[in-house]
């Protein structure tokens, strides 16, 4: 899931770029209304031409006057009062920029007085301290139950013993995000409210953890209502880049289509057999101190497998965690997928008809479903890893 996530940071730096650039220039250009404007990525640089490809996808051909002004801007600044000047030369294919200036004598083109640019690499590194963000402040799993009024959302997370609630605290200042039903990136994503949020579906909050990690005040959170899929493939299309499964909890069929942004991975024999042991080690401790009592919650919460950070072993189990183990399996394709292979899958919430497109794949799980048929993974673990529970 590492690289969905970076994707997700990239298309959410993308809106907020383009609003600093915007709000940069606007307050601070002398003319009151720019003759034409474009914000977009460069995609080729000659001299002092270039070619601009906008968020709306048109394609624009940039001539930068003598004497024009250009200033590198840093993510997120929405004033021109820390931006530096920029030699032309130092433009890459990649960097975000806006061009305003004069239109030129053809379509789509601008002769511009001034380009303000944020540098590809300085995206790169402010993806990298969002991404570490996400993986240090963050907490995930599938939302319990969710009080608008009062800005809070109970989240069921994954534990050993079973399942722990943490309550999600929002304020006016938190930015809350929705995923699009139909769409496994972050950059479709739209701005939202907690009245959108439902119970059962999973939520990623980062924040700061209160001492005894049950309360999280949030800076910002992402939700959506995807689904947990885990049982044998029925069928593989690899030219139409599908599988077909019956999902073992809702014995409902699913074609799930494999797209460019899926992560497909495969466990080793050893690997799954450790985490069914484990696995069945926690179930019989669940078993026998009755945390595990309701079948509701072990299909619908994260006591339905794995949640997110949760482990198996405790403090020191050597890699038990099923997203720290998921992240250095090897990567494979759906040309290495069979009938019959058993399969755990995270996909979009898709429609009514069970066409849903894969987020994550995880392949040699026979073990494991072995050990828990409705076993799931985890809720919303986008980093790769279990740091998001660090307080635990």
């Amino acid at each position: 899931m590492r690289a969905i996530f970076k994707v997700a940071v990239y298309g959410a730096f993308l809106a907020v770029i383009a609003m600093s650039l915007s709000t940069a220039d606007a307050a601070q250009t002398a003319p009151a209304v720019a003759a034409t404007r474009a914000i977009g990525t460069v995609q080729s640089i000659s001299g002092n031409s270039f070619t601009l490809k906008s968020d709306q996808g048109v394609a624009f051909s940039v001539t930068v006057q003598q004497g024009a002004r250009v200033l590198r801007l840093e993510p997120g600044q929405t004033s021109l009062s820390g931006a530096v000047p920029l030699p032309l030369s130092d433009i890459q294919a990649g960097d975000r920029v806006l061009a305003s200036g004069n239109p030129g004598t053809a379509e789509h083109t601008i002769v511009a007085s001034s380009v303000i640019a944020i540098k590809k690499a300085d995206v790169e590194a402010k993806q990298q301290q969002d991404l570490q963000a996400w993986t240090s402040r963050g907490v995930g799993g599938l939302v319990a139950a969710v009080d608008p009024g009062a800005g809070t959302v109970s989240l069921k997370v994954g534990t050993l013993s079973g399942t722990k609630t943490v309550t999600v605290h929002t304020s006016k200042a938190t930015q809350i995000l929705r995923y699009a039903p139909d769409s496994v990136k972050f950059s479709d994503a739209k701005a939202s409210t907690l009245g959108d949020v439902k119970p059962g579906d999973q939520m990623l909050a980062r924040g700061t953890r209160s001492a005894d990690g049950n309360d999280l005040t949030a800076d910002a959170v992402v939700s959506g209502g995807f689904r947990n899929l885990s049982g044998a493939i029925s069928s593989v299309n690899a030219a139409q880049n599908t599988l077909t499964l019956k999902d073992v909890t809702t014995k409902q069929n699913f074609t799930v289509t494999i797209t460019p942004d899926s992560e497909v991975r495969k466990l080793s024999t050893q690997e799954a057999n450790m985490l069914a042991a484990r696995m069945k080690a926690a179930n019989g401790a669940n078993g026998a101190s009755g945390s595990n009592a309701t079948g509701q919650e072990t299909a619908q919460g994260n006591g339905r497998g794995f949640g997110r950070g949760g482990r198996f072993g405790g403090r020191g189990g050597g890699g038990g965690d099923l997203s720290q183990v998921i992240a250095r399996a090897p990567k494979v394709t759906l040309a290495d997928l069979q009938k019959g292979d058993a399969v755990m899958i995270v996909s979009t919430a898709g429609n009514s008809s069970g066409d849903v497109s894969a987020i994550q794949v995880v392949a040699g799980v026979e073990p494991i479903l072995d050990a828990a048929p409705s076993a799931s993974l985890p809720a919303w673990d986008v980093t790769g890893g279990g740091g998001g529970d660090a307080a635990e």
